[in-house]
């Protein structure tokens, strides 16, 4: 008998030893690897005009994620399943130009230089050659001035001036007054009107056709990504095919025929008349599209749980690597949106890493997830909610950071604070624990205004966490208000609060850390607020 309970107490020493120890040390330690300089460096390359502004739909975006992925190989975090690489591909699809070109008289014509076009208002236009283009005026059609009255355009190419035409007092031919009518303030009403003519193809003639290309740089060169699989949509628009033409290309159009455009035009200025002109000139314009599949990805790093009984629950800790992209030359970095939440998801992926490889890791696995599309709709993280990689049942939480690294005006005399959004919504115990981390760790200010059901910003519906919270997953997110280089060129590396931004990482680890290492998982408690 005595034989026996030696033997006991000698497995039941083994059995403790087998099992995970997890020490407040272990999270202190851990916490050390999120360093400002790691940020500094991670962000300055994340950052960088090299990067492209991240958008969605561009290889820039691309880059980023595989920037996201070198660095878990490097730290030697493991992909989140055998074979499975860190990407979770997702399927966007849009449409692109497979054939736009203008040539006139043997000229051809460079698009966004010369001219350019909207995709998405145009119908797919194969190649076409023609000997002659109508000059009709203004393309309008009203009780009070008409272009079309005198005019044969079915099946042709007809070029048309912006706005409208006025009399010797300024005032417009149609309103009788300084106001502009219907026609000038929607060119769409224009191309509808031609459509319905018959006419193949409009050119509207842009005097300022530098700057509008500058302007509408963003939706020119974006192919209108949408998430799924293509659905075969009816591609004719509603409107007539056009392209806006410098008025470079204009005098190249009227050739030797000047004199008679410039008595049509007078003949507008003098008595409020048109009659068109036919430009004998050779032009061949093709506007050709088709609907192609975009795949993009999100990004994962997996840190799995050390705890058998716990290791199938997970804590998901995000951040949206995409951005807004460049206008032109003009590159919009988002280094605090959000260079600066995926930065900080890196140093905690590697705080958790390295207590794992100090045989301390968080005993429910940790997934850190970097999702794209936000800014077109908060898109990857309703793909991975839809298409988890892990059971949405056995998730715990998710910790989601959007923008930390800045301080706004109310905080400019204090930037030892964060905005805190969402964490009492769904469970008490979220709240809770991210109060005992700060209280303990950070000493941060946590700042819930925008947290309020009435918060006119909405904040909480506005970032990755909405997604998984609809789902029924506790949610908190971490946010440092808006500046004024929000969404604009300005918000670079060099107006990064680097100390402040190490500060909120550390304590977003603590917390994630409490949900990761506690014996029970948090509970949803709370009832219709989200």
């Amino acid at each position: 008998m005595q034989n026996l309970v030696i033997l006991l107490l000698v497995l039941n020493a083994t059995l403790a030893w087998s099992q995970p120890t997890i020490t407040e040390d272990a999270s202190v330690d851990a916490a050390q690897t999120i360093t400002v300089d790691d940020l500094r460096r991670r962000l300055t390359y994340f950052a960088s005009d090299e990067m492209e502004g991240r958008e969605l739909g561009t290889e820039a975006n691309h880059r980023a994620a595989r920037y996201l992925a070198d660095e878990l190989q490097k730290m030697g975090i493991q992909p989140y399943a055998p074979g499975k690489g860190y990407f979770q591909s997702i399927p966007f699809y849009g449409t692109d130009w497979t054939d736009l070109y203008l040539e006139v008289d043997g000229t051809s014509y460079q698009n966004l230089v010369d001219y350019y076009s909207f995709i998405r208002l145009n119908s797919p236009l194969p190649r076409l050659e023609d000997n002659e283009v109508v000059f009709l005026g203004y393309g309008i059609e009203d009780p009070k001035y008409s272009d079309y009255k005198k005019a044969h355009v079915k099946d042709k190419v007809i070029v048309i001036l912006s706005g409208e035409p006025v009399d010797a007092q300024g005032n417009s031919r149609i309103t009788g007054t300084k106001e502009q009518s219907a026609w000038s303030k929607a060119i769409l009403r224009k191309l509808t009107l031609a459509k319905n003519k018959g006419v193949k193809a409009v050119l509207i003639v842009d005097e300022a056709i530098t700057k509008d290309i500058a302007d509408n740089s963003r939706q020119l060169r974006s192919n209108a990504l949408k998430m799924g699989e293509p659905e075969n949509p009816d591609l004719n628009s509603e409107y007539a095919n056009h392209l806006y033409i410098s008025p470079a290309i204009f005098e190249k159009l009227i050739g030797n025929q000047s004199a008679q455009v410039a008595k049509a035009r007078k003949r507008i200025d003098d008595a409020g008349k048109f009659k068109p002109v036919a430009l004998k000139t050779k032009i061949t314009l093709a506007q050709n599209f088709a609907e192609k599949e975009y795949p993009f990805e999100n990004v994962l790093g997996y840190i799995e749980g050390s705890d058998p009984k716990l290791k199938d629950e997970l804590v998901i800790v995000s951040a949206h690597f995409d951005h807004i992209g460049r206008n032109g030359d003009v590159i919009f970095n988002g280094a605090d949106d959000n260079g600066s939440g995926s930065c900080t998801v890196l140093e905690i992926a590697e705080a958790f890493h390295a207590a794992q490889l100090a045989g301390h890791g968080p005993r429910r696995s940790v997934l850190c997830l970097w999702v794209t599309g936000e800014e077109k709709g908060l898109l990857g993280s309703r793909y991975y909610t839809e298409h988890p990689v892990f059971p949405l049942e056995n998730t715990v939480a998710d910790v989601n950071i959007d923008m930390v690294g800045r301080v706004d005006a109310k905080y400019k005399d204090n930037p030892d604070y964060i905005y805190v959004i969402g964490s009492d919504r769904l469970s008490t115990a979220l709240h809770q624990i991210n109060e005992d981390a700060n209280a303990k760790y950070t000493q941060l200010t946590l700042d819930y205004t925008y947290n309020a059901d009435d918060d006119p910003n909405r904040f909480y519906y506005r970032s990755d966490h909405y997604n998984f919270a609809r789902k029924g997953i506790p949610a908190i997110f971490f946010f440092n208000g808006t500046h004024p280089d929000y969404h604009r060129p300005g918000d670079t590396v060099d107006k990064i609060n680097f100390v402040k931004m190490q500060k909120v990482a550390t304590l977003i680890f603590h917390t994630a850390w409490e949900l990761a290492n506690r014996d029970q998982r948090i509970q949803v408690d709370v009832q219709g607020r989200n």
